[in-house]
């Protein structure tokens, strides 16, 4: 009996880190789980220079979001043309994200909300409110939050972006 699988599921090639990204992900986010591991057979060291029993693929979920870890070699990076977007209600679940997923990750690669974690994978960690924000019919309101988001140096201060949608002065 085949399982029902969603219709698209994100692939995230790794080097040989898919069981540690997979692991270390489920920890980080609630309603998390690793699945099922299919593992290089005993041809795989010719094709694929994979030693017979390491894992080929993880599949995995966050919050719900099946995804899939592969071991696929060093011939692919990640880049920052996909990054993943964690929807946050609070600033507490926002600094939650940030230092979980920055922690060993690229410091240089940390600019208005954008981070690297220790793998390479690109995240966005973003107030729930921020499109409504800059897509306000105000001009000036979604303006001023774009200036504020903008001036972000790493991780967002869910009440500077506020205070810059109700034209209050920044405090910080």
């Amino acid at each position: 009996m085949r399982t029902k699988i969603q219709k698209i599921t994100p692939n995230l090639w790794f080097n040989s880190q898919a069981e540690e990204a997979a692991k270390f992900y489920t920890s980080i986010f609630k309603n998390s789980k690793i699945g099922r591991t299919i593992y290089y057979g005993k041809g795989s060291h010719d094709v694929h220079r994979a030693l017979e029993g390491t894992a080929m693929t993880v599949e995995f979920q966050l919050d719900g979001q099946e995804f899939v870890a592969l071991n696929g070699g060093p011939q692919f990076n990640f880049t920052e043309a996909i990054s993943f977007i964690v929807h946050c209600d609070d600033q507490e679940e926002l600094d939650y994200y940030w230092e979980k997923l920055s922690e060993g990750g690229d410091e240089r690669a940390q600019v208005c909300g954008w981070l690297k974690d220790k793998f390479g994978v690109s995240w966005q960690i973003v107030p729930s409110t921020l499109t409504d924000m800059i897509s306000d019919p105000d001009p000036n309101k979604s303006e001023r939050v774009m200036k504020a988001l903008l001036q972000t140096k790493t991780k967002i201060d869910l009440k500077a972006l506020q205070e810059a949608y109700e034209g209050k002065a920044l405090t910080s």
